[in-house]
């Protein structure tokens, strides 16, 4: 099997490809190996988690933009922050963010490790003080912050208010009040920007390996999720 089959098959997944093809195809193994060698855009440096289309449909950069959600089982919309910040700083960003949502909180894990294109696995775990999550957060800091198959929630179910930090390393907010979250962004000279596009909107490929997976696993136990559960939030 060939570098770039092997590419496509077990190393990274494909996202919104276009329907006419995917920009990656026509490539050289060099090509490739290049293209996936770029982590910085301008000032911009991506982690280790994600790459976007070859031809740069949606070039990467920093900044929030406000959106919105639909609540399928209300029917209401639900008002969001997205935001995409270098990585320098990300993971920073991400522990100021979860703080607004109080001293206890539920937390979902996200994985695609073994889901191919077929979706990913939810676990969750409910009432965990808020010092103690943020203890083991930063000691897996490199998982979170590079592996392109694990995704993490920090939620406040009674407010209720959400903090993502998904797979593709953006940081999503949903709640009514998201004043002290866009504060947050502020107070790291984040610009608003409610034109921008995220790597999400155009073809990307995400990337992981079996040393993520085992520190998975590990987080899983640290945070005691030993099943998957149904979430049904944001």
């Amino acid at each position: 099997m060939g570098f770039l089959k092997k590419f496509f098959r077990n190393v990274l997944r494909e996202g919104n490809a276009p329907a006419a093809g995917s920009s990656f195809e026509q490539l050289s193994e060099e090509e490739l190996e290049a293209h996936l060698g770029v982590a910085r855009y301008g000032s911009f440096l991506l982690t280790n988690a994600v790459r976007p289309s070859y031809d740069l449909q949606i070039v990467p950069a920093e900044g929030y933009r406000h959106d919105s959600y639909l609540d399928e089982q209300s029917k209401t919309r639900v008002p969001v922050l997205m935001a995409s910040v270098s990585r320098e700083r990300l993971f920073e960003v991400f522990i100021d963010l979860v703080e607004p949502l109080g001293g206890v909180v539920d937390v979902v894990l996200e994985t695609s490790h073994s889901q191919g294109r077929r979706g990913h696995n939810d676990l969750y775990r409910e009432h965990i003080d808020m010092p103690v999550l943020k203890s083991v957060l930063y000691d897996f800091e490199d998982l979170l912050t590079h592996d392109g198959c694990t995704g993490l929630a920090v939620l406040n179910p009674g407010v209720p208010l959400e903090v993502q930090f998904d797979e593709h390393k953006l940081l999503i907010v949903y709640g009514d009040d998201l004043e002290p979250f866009e504060d947050v962004f502020r107070f790291h000279s984040i610009r608003r920007d409610e034109q921008m596009k995220f790597i999400t909107e155009a073809e990307h490929v995400h990337s992981s390996n079996d040393q993520y997976v085992r520190l998975f696993d590990e987080l899983k136990t640290q945070l005691g999720m030993d099943a998957g559960y149904a979430w049904n939030g944001y």
